[in-house]
């Protein structure tokens, strides 16, 4: 799930002060398989995001949109990841004797920064069209030097007047998010930021009446 909302007022013909919100979650629980544990889930992590700022704008095919004065808000209500630390929510609190829940994990994040976000949709050649986007955020408060990357591409092309083919591809980094660590024979080593790939393919019919 990916909601955006912009609202501007012309400044020049190409260019406006804006104001975005951006909501983003995920729609069904991930798991990292073949072990059936959730390590994701709706709301966990769910993202919100206002940002204040400038945007260019070039016909319907780009926006390149700059905001200085940006809030971000992770959520995380699953329980069992909050109390796990995911997504870079505070842990819970352990008793050191039972090793017991003392005191619950955050299930909400705040951050204030900066956001880039570059949008381009066009026709590259016939019947093919091409769609990226690319969103940056660093946080001024903690390690501002750690952006937090969200590029998203997809290639549409249309084969004839009822069958279309997508192929499309995202990259993650956000230095908040701890991933497991393997060595060769899947043993954890440890945690880390690690940079995601997804990678999707789709097939779809159309008929226009």
């Amino acid at each position: 799930i990916d909601f955006s909302s912009k609202f501007g007022r012309q400044l020049s013909p190409n260019s406006f002060a804006a104001a975005l919100l951006n909501f983003k979650t995920q729609f069904m629980p991930g798991k990292n398989y073949p072990d059936t544990t959730i390590i994701s889930n709706i709301m966990a992590p769910g993202y919100l995001l206002f940002a204040a700022g400038y945007d260019f704008k070039k016909g319907d095919w780009l926006s390149l949109f700059f905001a200085p004065v940006t809030g971000k808000m992770t959520f995380v209500l699953d329980e069992t990841l909050a109390n796990a630390g995911a997504f870079g929510v505070e842990p819970a609190v352990l008793n050191p004797l039972d090793s017991t829940i003392a005191t619950p994990g955050k299930k909400m994040r705040t951050e204030f920064g900066g956001y880039f976000k570059g949008a381009f949709s066009k026709d590259v050649m016939k019947n093919v069209k091409l769609n990226t986007k690319l969103e940056l955020f660093t946080n001024y408060l903690k390690n501002p030097q750690n952006i937090d990357v969200y590029w998203e591409t997809n290639i549409g092309m249309k084969v004839n007047k009822f069958i279309t083919v997508t192929i499309g591809t995202t990259v993650i980094y956000d230095d908040d998010i701890d991933i497991e660590i393997k060595d060769d024979a899947g043993t954890t080593i440890g945690k880390g930021p690690r940079t995601q790939f997804k990678e999707g393919f789709g097939l779809g019919f159309s008929y226009k009446f």
